[in-house]
């Protein structure tokens, strides 16, 4: 306290000489350091513009404007330093006028050194404390405003309590909730509609008279539209300084599972498929088209990725929909049997017919017959189904005429179909026959931007399935989940979800609750197209983007600047990119991009 004193500055004005270098004697003689002597006021205007001072000591009586101007002036420029007023003709008039423009304190001439000493240090302490109150009222207004913006601004529901029941305070999003309305009063805790109030009311109970706090208090609520939300409750006792109760804080979180939607798409639901982004997109929009054209269909992908859903929506989009749609899975019947599975048979064809069988293509007349895995069936078969395809027509096993029926046909397989034409496996002109029009569908590597979506469609499922009461997937189950290749594709995921959820007994499915080889990833292969555009030459880029503010000529660090400005915050970062999440993943792998 004393060295801050004795590093003031100090501003003596005074018309006098001698009193102005005694005063500058005492004071530097006690031991401050900056002490500045002026004689006029617009001397003392210039020192204040240059220095800020820390007390000023000015006599009233000064040559051109009175040493009370001064005093004026210093308080209308902004200056709260103390000021103390010196006079050698004390009168009632100029003590009311110093004291009414703000002056420290006023003495009388003569002034010695004890006076002066005294007046000196009183004025700085006086300073020194009004200036540690005002910053400790800055910062405890500025808290308070932090305080108010958090509590203000959160999404999850803040309700505090006192020890009567009665709510102190709500935020926006608990207002909401409680659908309560300022002007008609914040009402009793016990007052509050629904299950939340009741379950509240409970936990703030317990919390009164246990004094210990109520965790993740799991409740159901139902909504006037007849839905149901699954909200989080947290009660904690609110105490003071002294460790005086003062009442109870409720947090309550919903954490029902919203759909989460990456990028902006038309749709991220069609006919049985979870799945958004451009590759599916395409894919519905294609299904939209061809369904309603009456010709056969060629599914193909790899294994998992819903070829026998791409047929159920293309006969839903037909104008066979409210006709038969007769599946066959063509490895599941031996080669003998598969013609008769077909084309059906008469009552003693072969041995063990015992009776007539209508094959699938009977049964399928008006509607639709998917053949799904059609590049294991036999050449026979092929040859027959060739001559259907053609012909409209075929004949039992047993039967000598044949049948005509009207019958769509879509053939999937996840085969290598130019491979098996160029190794004679498969008869080029059936293949040609199938594939009027062709339905490629993605692996689930090449569409990770759904795998949230699907991610929480299956949990969704299983939970409901299963019992459980898991809400919510980790960051970091889901971070690992999009960093997979997904050999398996959906399916597979699908299994991945229903094994998390058998595992899973916490209200989140975890990291731990996933397969070792998702916990422990390997690096895709990025993707052929870049996602980024090609560099521009540097002398060039202000005329081919004159209104991006900086374009990077490398793709890596275009991308370390994008997570930079983002805080490291990859979800910000790519829709700062204009790419997918789990594009921006694959990238940083690709570059080795390090946190």
């Amino acid at each position: 306290m004393e060295k801050n004193l004795y590093s003031a500055k100090i501003l003596i004005v005074d018309d006098e000489e001698s009193i102005r270098q005694t005063f500058e004697i005492f004071l530097t003689a006690e031991g401050y350091q900056f002490v500045k002597t002026v004689a006029t006021f617009d001397e003392a205007m210039e020192a204040m513009e240059q220095t800020e001072y820390d007390l000023i000591v000015s006599d009233v009586v000064l040559i051109g404007p009175r040493g009370t101007d001064l005093l004026r002036k210093i308080r209308e420029s902004g200056v709260e330093c103390p000021v103390v007023m010196i006079t050698g003709f004390p009168n009632l008039e100029s003590a009311t006028e110093s004291v009414r423009h703000g002056a420290f304190d006023y003495i009388s001439k003569p002034v010695n050194k004890e006076t002066l000493l005294h007046f000196t240090r009183k004025a700085l302490q006086h300073w020194a404390l009004e200036n540690k109150a005002k910053r400790l009222q800055q910062e405890n207004e500025k808290y308070r405003r932090y305080l108010e913006t958090i509590f203000r601004s959160v999404s999850d529901a803040i309700i505090t309590v006192d020890a009567n029941l009665r709510i102190i305070q709500l935020n926006e999003t608990a207002k909401q909730w409680l659908e309560s309305k300022e002007e008609e009063g914040v009402p009793g805790l016990d007052q509050l509609p629904a299950e939340i109030g009741s379950a509240c009311l409970d936990d703030v109970r317990k919390v009164l008279h246990q004094g210990t706090e109520v965790r993740k208090h799991l409740i159901e609520c139902h909504t006037p539209d007849h839905k149901t939300k699954m909200i989080s409750l947290n009660a904690s006792p609110l105490r003071g300084e002294d460790e005086e109760f003062q009442g109870v804080v409720i947090v309550a979180r919903d954490m029902t599972i919203a759909e989460p939607v990456e990028i902006n798409e038309n749709r991220n639901r069609f006919h049985g498929y979870v799945g958004s982004g451009p590759a599916m997109e395409e894919v519905y929009s294609l299904i939209e088209h061809i369904g309603k054209v009456d010709t056969a269909v060629l599914v193909t992908g790899e294994s998992g990725t819903g070829k026998e859903l791409a047929a159920e929506a293309l006969h839903a989009e037909s104008s066979r929909r409210d006709k038969p749609l007769i599946k066959v899975d063509c490895v599941s019947f031996a080669e003998s049997l598969l013609e008769s599975e077909l084309f059906g048979h008469r009552k003693g064809s072969f041995t063990g017919a015992d009776r007539d069988r209508a094959g699938r293509l009977l049964q399928a007349d008006g509607g639709t017959l998917f053949l799904d895995e059609i590049g294991d069936i036999s050449p026979r078969t092929q040859l027959l189904l060739l001559r259907f395809l053609q012909e409209k027509t075929f004949t039992p096993v047993g039967q000598d005429e044949p049948i005509q029926v009207d019958v769509r046909i879509i053939a999937a397989s996840n085969a290598d179909f130019h491979k098996m034409v160029k190794e004679g496996k498969f008869r080029e002109d059936l293949y040609y026959r199938l594939k009027v029009i062709e339905v490629k569908l993605p692996p689930l590597r090449e569409r990770m931007v759904g795998i949230p979506l699907l991610a929480n469609h299956f949990l969704e499922l299983f939970r409901k399935q299963l019992g459980k009461k898991i809400a919510i997937i980790s960051d970091q189950a889901m971070e690992c989940m999009l960093l997979y290749s997904w050999p398996g594709n959906v399916r597979e995921l699908r299994h991945v979800i229903e094994r998390a959820c058998v595992l899973c007994h916490d209200e989140v499915l975890q990291l731990k609750h996933l397969p070792e080889e998702l916990q422990r990833p390997s690096v895709m292969e990025p993707l052929s197209i870049s996602v980024f555009p090609p560099p521009v030459p540097q002398n060039t880029f202000t005329e081919v983007l004159p209104t991006t503010p900086q374009y990077y000529q490398s793709e890596d660090e275009k991308i370390i600047n994008a997570l930079r400005q983002a805080n490291g915050n990859k979800a910000k970062a790519a829709k700062s990119l204009g790419v997918a999440r789990s594009t921006l993943y694959r990238q940083i792998c690709r570059y080795k991009i390090k946190d």
